[in-house]
């Protein structure tokens, strides 16, 4: 029984550590607006801001709210997305940034009256996909893996079936700003709720295959 007992709390344990610890993060552009209650960030994001860099509108801004902790090696990281979405670009999701030339973000992006799955990524110049929802949706899960030098990026309404929206590359064996990112370049703000934010540790594939080579 004893045996049991501790075996039970070392999973618990385990998958306790999975999940960031919110008060423990660090802002990028800080809004004015937010509050932290458990495992939900709720904030007011500002209007006029957002990143991206150069490529096809010919200007470059780093100035909307991204709420990080920093992380090597490989991992899974995953957030429950939601927002008033107002206007065109309002959105919010996940970030992964290694410096101002260098990230990604991924996550729900009210485009022509539309909910769509966005992801921009950045190396230098950005470039930017979406997929067209047919309806709103209320929330949206989205999750990103990293692996060598490159990380997958996933969407799911439910938290079960995830569905692959993007594959990019990131360079590797260098620490990375993971979190919670919004942006609304054209509006005057609205508000996002991000939930249940998570990060996994993956064992470093490199060393793995070693190890399977020298047993």
């Amino acid at each position: 029984m004893k045996k049991l007992f501790v075996t039970a709390m070392l999973s618990t344990m385990a998958l306790a550590s999975n999940a960031q610890s919110l008060e423990k993060m660090t802002w990028f552009n800080e809004p004015t607006n937010y509050e932290i209650n458990g495992k939900t960030l709720t904030m007011d994001v500002p209007g006029h801001c957002d990143y991206w860099r150069i490529s096809h509108y010919g200007f470059t801004v780093d100035d909307a709210p991204f709420y990080y902790a920093t992380y090597g090696g490989e991992f899974e990281a995953k957030v429950k997305v939601s927002g008033d979405y107002k206007v065109r670009f309002d959105q919010a999701g996940l970030m992964i940034r290694i410096d101002k030339e260098n990230w990604l973000k991924a996550g729900i992006e009210y485009v022509d009256g539309k909910y769509n799955l966005s992801t921009v990524v950045t190396h230098h110049t950005s470039d930017w996909s979406v997929i067209t929802l047919d309806k709103p949706v209320d929330f949206v899960w989205i999750k990103a893996v990293r692996r060598l030098d490159a990380i997958e990026i996933f969407y799911s309404f439910d938290d079960k079936t995830y569905t692959m929206m993007r594959n990019c590359w990131m360079q590797d064996n260098t620490p990375v700003q993971v979190g919670l990112a919004t942006a609304c370049p054209d509006g005057e703000g609205f508000k996002a709720k991000f939930e249940n934010f998570q990060v996994k540790h993956l064992p470093d594939q490199r060393r793995i295959e070693w190890l399977n080579k020298n047993k």
